[in-house]
């Protein structure tokens, strides 16, 4: 199959499967797993954090993040096309007690300072408390500049607030701007990083932060029940994934600026190759094409496309330049009147 839904449909390599069925394992909820051990030590010294742990999900990362950073009835900042706003179940809210604040992101995915500082609630029993900004990098496709975070940085420090980055694609980002990831990390008090998306491991999502925030959320984990045991096969992955899978998301990013090049030339699809960034393409499809049908056709042909106008199309690891090939002929074959 050729799979352009998500970065998420990813397999393990030969190499990370012989990582995970030869990782020594314990009991990780007594703290007994050496490989689980040596993945969050090794991760919150890469990153310039005190502290590490590992997660199901990057949706539960999150998740433990917000409920670490804020109380019952406190309120955190993000955008309106945020993942842990607007894609993952309204949990801050329902498990956290946590409200979320939504400002409309702006075009280049960023979110308006003077949009957010007016969204910060005073300090009167009447308002929920505002306690943290939570911002998205990279936040579809699209990569926040480190002059952005810099600002982002200055603007918590003056408002008393808490900085939080989901950073599913985080190293999608760094590569795209040409710098260690250390450079983009170094503005948050806490960061997720989802392993099982261009990184190519199976499952799995870090939380960063210091040593009392992540204490924090070890206890909110066993408490959504996330405490895991001989999970040390899972984390061997994630430490394949994140010490041999990073440098080659570039190529990802130029097959996706391909892509983008190919189909702009299309009749029926309106795409703009200056906007790829990373390793998303998003096509606009004109009303004339009969998306299900076109969708069907690619289907029995092996080719998977997501739903949605405009359809976004996600390269990775599992897509290469010549599965693009074998598409591009297949859909302009599709098209033919």
């Amino acid at each position: 199959m050729i799979d352009f839904r998500s970065d998420t449909v990813t397999l393990p390599s030969p190499a990370m499967l012989q990582a995970m069925i030869y990782a020594p394992v314990g009991d990780d909820v007594y703290g007994d797993d050496p490989t689980v051990n040596d993945l969050e030590q090794w991760a919150a010294e890469r990153h310039g954090f005190e502290a590490a742990i590992f997660c199901t999900s990057g949706t539960q990362a999150n998740l433990l993040a917000l409920m670490a950073h804020c109380e019952r009835g406190d309120e955190y900042l993000c955008g309106q096309q945020a993942h842990n706003y607007k894609f993952e179940g309204g949990g801050a809210a329902v498990l956290g007690s946590i409200q979320p604040q939504p400002i409309e992101n702006e075009n280049d995915g960023s979110l308006s300072f003077a949009k957010l500082a007016s969204a910060i609630k005073p300090v009167d029993p009447h308002f929920a408390r505002t306690t943290l900004l939570s911002l998205e990098n990279t936040i579809n496709g699209k990569v926040l500049s480190l002059a952005y975070l810099q600002q982002a940085r200055t603007f918590v420090n003056l408002h008393g607030l808490q900085l939080h980055l989901d950073g599913a694609r985080v190293y999608n980002a760094a590569i795209a701007l040409a710098v260690d990831i250390k450079e983009i990390s170094q503005y948050f008090d806490s960061m997720s990083i989802c392993l099982s998306k261009g990184l190519g491991a199976p499952i799995g999502s870090l939380l960063l932060g210091d040593k009392k925030l992540i204490a924090k959320a070890r206890r909110w984990r066993k408490v959504l029940g996330g405490g895991m045991r001989q999970v040390g096969i899972l984390a061997a992955a994630g430490k394949y994934a994140l010490t041999e899978n990073v440098t080659r998301l570039a190529e990802d990013h130029a097959n996706a600026h391909y892509l983008a090049q190919q189909l702009s030339l299309l009749e029926g699809f309106t795409v703009n190759p200056a906007l790829v960034q990373t390793n998303m393409v998003f096509a606009k499809l004109d009303p004339a094409i009969n998306q299900q049908k076109l969708q069907d056709t690619l289907k029995e042909q092996g080719i998977i496309l997501s739903t949605g106008n405009p359809v976004r199309l996600v390269t990775h690891l599992g897509i290469s330049r010549i599965d693009i090939e074998t598409f591009l002929t297949a859909l302009k074959q599709a098209l033919k009147p």
